[in-house]
């Protein structure tokens, strides 16, 4: 799989069901949108539901961080982007980025995801063919500009 062809994009819209007493998308299902973007970017790296059960092998989300920039409506599009920041062995620290369809960027999701074997239910390497990927994103991903949200604390400022 080459990687660099197409870029990871997950796509949904905003349903009935997500829109909240404000009027728009809750916050709880942003965060929803952003593990089934999780689960597909796992299946674009190569550890689709075949792949896990053959490697004994899945991706845990073991810290994330949400920050919300824009309301998103009823039946709005949104495509969610991911960028690389870091990674090693068996991690992978990466920030989701949600935009509705004219663009508008709608939320980020900072997360650190754990390489784990699911024979031993514990951290492991990531599988080499799944490895290889990573780094491939990892290296078209260098140049990206770090986004703001990344390592952001929640404080009040004084």
């Amino acid at each position: 799989m080459n990687v660099l062809e197409s870029a990871f994009n997950y796509q949904d819209h905003v349903r009935h069901e997500w829109v909240d007493y404000n009027g728009h998308m809750n916050d709880a299902a942003y965060a929803a949108v952003f593990s089934h973007a999780v689960d597909q970017f796992m299946d674009y790296i190569g550890l689709d539901e075949r792949a896990r059960g053959s490697y004994e092998y899945t991706i845990f989300t073991l810290e994330t961080h949400l920050c919300y920039l824009k309301e998103a409506h009823e039946q709005e599009e949104v495509n969610v982007s991911i960028q690389v920041l870091d990674h090693d062995s068996k991690r992978m620290h990466v920030i989701f980025t949600m935009k509705n369809g004219k663009g508008d960027s709608l939320a980020t999701s900072e997360q650190m995801l754990m390489g784990m074997s699911t024979a031993e239910n514990r951290p492991a390497p990531f599988p080499e063919t799944v490895a290889h990927i990573i780094q491939q994103i990892s290296k078209a991903h260098e140049h990206l500009d770090t986004p703001k949200q990344v390592g952001r604390q929640i404080r009040i400022r004084r």
